[in-house]
């Protein structure tokens, strides 16, 4: 799903707004690729689940925002996560509870670890278009807030 090219300012400009507790439109951020929307609609498909009309992904950022913020992510972090979950090479995983696209790479996010990072996806709620929900940096075994903490 790669982003288009000029959204990262526009994200990280969304996230400023939702921590200044501003009310923030969804906005477009890019698409899924042409085999991760087949891979989608096909798993869901045999789910029973309905599928996704549009390759096309918004992005609120309210929960994306809320809970990496209260583990002491900054606003440049949640930027880098959304840029690996929405690679063109990230694997879907999806099951009845939820919609999932994780980086196939681990990287490492500036606090001793080496995360992979999975997109949470919303289907039902912005028809035809998929939302990215929320991103999980997976593997972050020592959070910021840890790191802050932590003497030297």
């Amino acid at each position: 799903m790669p982003l288009h090219d000029d959204v990262t300012d526009k994200i990280r400009e969304q996230l400023h707004r939702l921590a200044r507790n501003e009310h923030v439109p969804i906005i477009e951020i890019g698409y899924l690729t042409y085999q991760q929307h087949q891979h989608v609609c096909a798993a869901r498909k045999a789910l029973g689940l309905p599928q996704p009309e549009s390759p096309n992904i918004v992005y609120l950022g309210r929960h994306h925002y809320d809970s990496r913020s209260k583990q002491g992510y900054t606003i440049d972090d949640m930027v880098l996560q959304v840029q690996a979950c929405t690679a063109g090479d990230c694997e879907v995983l999806i099951n009845r509870r939820m919609t999932v696209l994780r980086s196939p790479l681990r990287r490492p996010d500036g606090y001793g670890n080496q995360v992979r990072d999975e997109g949470i996806f919303e289907l039902a709620r912005r028809k035809p278009r998929v939302e990215l929900f929320s991103v999980v940096p997976k593997g972050d075994l020592i959070s910021p807030l840890q790191k802050q903490q932590s003497p030297g």
